[in-house]
């Protein structure tokens, strides 16, 4: 039995000691190969030693190791694992455990180099793979933003084409964008979705490049038949971008068809009511009106900000969603600072 018991401490790689003092212990098993590097090569079983002196952790750990003597638990209280430098130069990963086994004390030191080594390759590999998965999102990253900056790089390609025939000025462009934008985050749309509607929010009249010259740049007052042919802007608008493979050129295409219409149901080209006009639509038609009213244009000149609210509170339940306009002014102050900060080139 003292042999079979042998031969287990010699296989788990242990140095077991029963504690004499405070920091004095008592080899009791047979001095394990490795010990060799960290004492004399004559110690023997039976013999004592300060342990604190060969290895600095154990003084630490033997703080935790006396509560556990003290309370007389069998249940093994271990260090975790620490290196030490043998006098080779090699490393060496051990571990000490307390416990106790009837009045004896009992320290145990195990070799768990093979262990440790393992474990740093487990790491190794996370790590590697870590490094290839962010390399791997990266360069994901970095193809998504190469496809917004072509999806962009159309939309403003369409909008100059539309803007050689409209009235329409840049900066009134931009900040239509930008206001969609500023209401889609305050919706709580994810980055992306609220940048696709800052691109296609601005693509709302493209379809006036389908709409004669006599009509479009026509000074005064249209009438009902020139009125009915200027509306169907919104379906060739619609015609220009549908059906794309860029999500933000069908964004675009939605809103150019249903920007006219109503809350109410009485706008066009389809007479839509509420919730079946695309929000990306409802939200373009309250910046848009915004926008309009409040700056100058050849017809008339800009509203001040009471005027322009009254107006606009006015067509709120007819022409407005009322909750996405309430939106609208809980955000005012991040309308104006878009409105101040893209002016009208003179």
């Amino acid at each position: 039995m003292q042999a079979t018991f042998s031969s287990l401490i010699q296989s788990l790689d242990i140095a077991v000691f029963a504690r004499k003092k405070d920091t004095t212990f008592e080899l009791i098993s047979l001095k394990p190969d490795w010990f060799d590097h960290f004492c004399d090569a004559d110690l023997e079983t039976g013999q004592t030693l300060t342990l604190g002196l060969l290895f600095p952790f154990i003084d630490c750990f033997l703080h935790e190791a006396h509560d556990v003597w003290q309370s007389g638990t069998r249940k093994p209280h271990r260090s975790g694992i620490w290196v030490e430098q043998r006098a080779d130069g090699q490393q060496i990963a051990l571990e000490a455990s307390a416990l106790c086994d009837q009045d004896t004390s009992l320290l145990i030191i195990q070799n768990m180099s093979e262990q440790h080594a393992n474990r740093q390759a487990e790491v190794q590999v996370f790590r590697e793979n870590t490094l290839l998965k962010e390399h791997a999102q990266a360069e994901c990253l970095g193809q998504k933003k190469k496809l917004r900056a072509h999806e962009e790089e159309i939309a403003v390609r369409l909008l100059c084409a539309a803007q050689h025939r409209d009235q329409e000025t840049a900066a009134h462009v931009r900040r239509i964008g930008l206001y969609a934008e500023a209401m889609a985050k305050a919706l709580g749309w994810d980055d992306a979705l609220a940048a696709d509607i800052r691109v296609a929010a601005p693509m709302h009249d493209i379809g006036k490049i389908g709409i004669p010259d006599h009509i479009l740049l026509k000074p005064g007052k249209l009438t009902a038949d020139e009125f009915e042919l200027m509306k169907q802007h919104a379906v060739i608008g619609e015609d220009m971008l549908k059906g794309s493979n860029i999500g933000v050129l069908n964004i675009g295409a939605e809103i150019a068809l249903c920007h006219h219409e109503r809350w109410d149901g009485q706008g066009y080209p389809r007479g839509l009511k509420g919730d079946e006009i695309p929000v990306s639509a409802r939200i373009t038609t309250i910046v848009d009106v915004y926008d309009a009213l409040s700056h100058k244009r050849v017809y008339k000149e800009a509203f001040d900000k009471e005027n322009t609210l009254n107006i606009m509170s006015e067509m709120v339940g007819t022409h407005f969603d009322p909750e996405l306009y309430t939106v609208f002014i809980n955000n005012l102050s991040v309308m104006e600072y878009i409105k101040d900060t893209n002016k009208e080139i003179e």
